[in-house]
């Protein structure tokens, strides 16, 4: 299971999703960072940010 948290993007969000595929957690944190941090362009280097921060759930998460 891959986990992406927010908070490692936007300081302070508790927001975070889980899934098997990297693909399905980028789609689901663009339509957050959409609704929720009224983001109106998703520009590729956000992407990218995002596609970086995911990791095994099993691994730590950097300090």
């Amino acid at each position: 299971m891959r986990i992406f948290e927010c908070g490692t993007l936007v300081p302070g969000c508790q927001w975070h999703t889980r899934a098997d595929g990297d693909a399905e957690i980028v789609r689901r944190a663009v339509e957050h960072l959409r609704t929720d941090h009224h983001e109106q362009a998703i520009r590729e280097s956000m992407v990218e940010n995002v596609k970086a921060r995911i990791r095994d759930e099993s691994r730590p998460a950097a300090a």
